[in-house]
């Protein structure tokens, strides 16, 4: 078992349990002690004083038979749908909780905004079914995160909108995806040979939704030996759901490894790189490829890759103008899996909010061996180092979506493939562009191709038109020689101009 087993079943669990009608979890915890003021500089105030502080590590401790949960066990324990909060009041959103327990065991502070005031919601084991697991005494266990419901769908059901539940991870979906990729608060030394460290949210405060606004917010206190952080994400369901996050850092010592917006998803196989899988499907993916809206306006798609080493990959930029991990195959021959239904999976698309400054989108690939391990994490590192006792703020919209919101007018690298080439040792590339400026390209045109690799030698380059598809199609030969790896490089042009956005994909023996 591993962290994104459970958490892909627990954030997926059915919640069929239905009981009969008791006191709500809403008419419980509407008012009483522990009531605080609460306003848009709460929890900034909260994160720069306990970044002050030494860290302390959250409460992991639990009774025995909730600490020792199996996976199976875990997943037994479900929230009763008839407690969840504002479901008396038939507010556009639900908020449902996680039970503390199995691999999150960290204790999470859970309060409900309203009128100015924090209220804290006080656990209570009523608010869930336990199935095979004992019954905890009425002792206060606290909640391990939450997630929202609302109608997305269709307007008489809520469904599952987003969920918090694991350090600092998150997920969400629009109209018709599944969950799959995650992002997280913070990232901090990821694929750094020291170990990474995991900051986690430790409190999270949910403004009660109003009623006939489809929007909701939440603020939450991210913490870490390293640093303290506010965050503050307003939350916006659809086609595709947004969320305007802002950002306030608080570094407790100098970080020189820290990811801002990270992602995380998983890559295993496409027909790109699947010689060495056996597999009956022809891909098995969350996402396929990294999308990059540089500063200058150049748009790169990066296709993922599963490597036999770790790779890091780095795109130098200047305030860049998005970054994010995309599920571009969306028809189900792509995947062929019934169960797993991987062309419903969403992409996630970062927007930075004003100048972000020097840095880099991170790409790390991580080698798996199957499709039940996270392997991929994209992220933006700023050029210079965050400082103790300094504030960063990062101001950045997400789109959980089926396309990136970037402008129509390139064509999209829509599918690659590679395969042996002519000659012993070469390999044989083939890609596939679509839309854009492409379709408008007179039928005697002839667009400009430039394709270059560090290493080797690039044969053959020739760009047609693909009458099946009604796009273009890019093909060439790499002779490697005695390279190990080699950074690739194409572009379409047309009069000077590009027609597709440009290619990169890091090949390796």
């Amino acid at each position: 078992m591993n962290r994104r087993d459970a958490l892909l079943a627990a954030l997926s669990m059915s919640t069929v349990f239905m009981a009969e009608e008791t006191a709500h979890l809403s008419e419980a915890h509407a008012a009483g002690p522990g009531e605080t003021p609460f306003d848009a500089a709460t929890v900034r105030e909260a994160a720069r004083a306990l970044a002050a502080a030494p860290y302390k590590a959250p409460a992991e401790n639990l009774p025995g038979p909730i600490s020792d949960l199996t996976y199976d066990q875990y997943r037994d324990i479900r929230f009763r749908p008839d407690q969840a909060l504002w479901r008396p009041e038939a507010l556009p959103f639900q908020m449902q909780l996680f039970h503390r327990g199995f691999l999150y065991k960290p204790r999470v502070e859970m309060f409900e905004v309203a009128d100015g005031m924090a209220r804290p919601i006080r656990y209570s084991p009523d608010l869930f079914s336990f199935q095979s697991v004992p019954r905890p005494a009425n002792e206060d266990l606290g909640f391990a995160g939450f997630r929202l419901h609302g109608p997305i769908n269709r307007p008489d059901y809520y469904d599952e909108i987003c969920a918090f539940l694991g350090a600092s991870y998150f997920r969400a979906i629009g109209k018709g995806h599944i969950y799959g990729l995650s992002a997280r608060g913070l990232s901090l030394n990821t694929a750094d040979p020291k170990g990474e460290e995991f900051p986690l949210f430790r409190s999270f405060w949910v403004e009660k939704p109003r009623e006939g606004v489809n929007a909701i917010t939440v603020h939450a206190l991210l913490d870490s030996p390293s640093c303290a952080a506010a965050f503050r994400f307003a939350i916006r369901p659809g086609p595709t759901t947004v969320f305007d996050v802002e950002s306030a850092v608080f570094p407790r010592t100098d970080i020189t490894t820290v990811g801002v917006a990270p992602l995380t998803s998983m890559f295993w196989f496409s027909p790109l790189n699947n010689a060495s899988r056996d597999d009956w499907r022809p891909a098995v993916h969350d996402s396929d490829g990294l999308l990059i809206l540089t500063g200058r306006g150049e748009r790169i798609w990066r296709p993922l890759n599963n490597p036999r080493d770790l790779q890091i990959s780095v795109f130098g930029d200047v305030n860049p103008r998005g970054f994010g991990l995309m599920q571009r195959r969306r028809d189900f021959a792509g995947y062929e899996d019934l169960e797993a239904r991987y062309e419903k999976r969403p992409s996630l698309w970062i927007e930075p909010i004003g100048d972000w400054g020097q840095g880099a989108v991170h790409l790390v690939e991580i080698p798996t061996t199957g499709e039940i391990h996270d392997n991929i994490v994209a992220f933006w590192r700023p050029k210079d180092p965050l400082k103790a006792k300094g504030e960063y703020r990062y101001t950045f919209r997400m789109h959980w979506c089926n396309e990136a919101p970037v402008d129509l007018a390139l064509a999209r690298i829509t599918a690659v493939r590679s395969g042996a080439g002519t000659q012993p040792g070469t390999r044989y590339f083939v890609l596939d562009a679509l839309g854009g400026g492409l379709k408008d390209l007179p039928a005697d045109a002839k667009p400009e191709l430039n394709v270059t690799a560090s290493q080797g030698e690039i044969r053959n380059p020739v760009a047609y038109r693909n009458p099946e598809s009604g796009g273009w199609r890019v093909a060439f030969e790499l002779a490697p020689g005695d390279a190990r790896q080699a950074e690739l490089r194409a572009e379409l042009r047309n009069g000077g101009q590009p027609v597709a956005e440009t290619w990169l994909y890091r090949w390796t023996v």
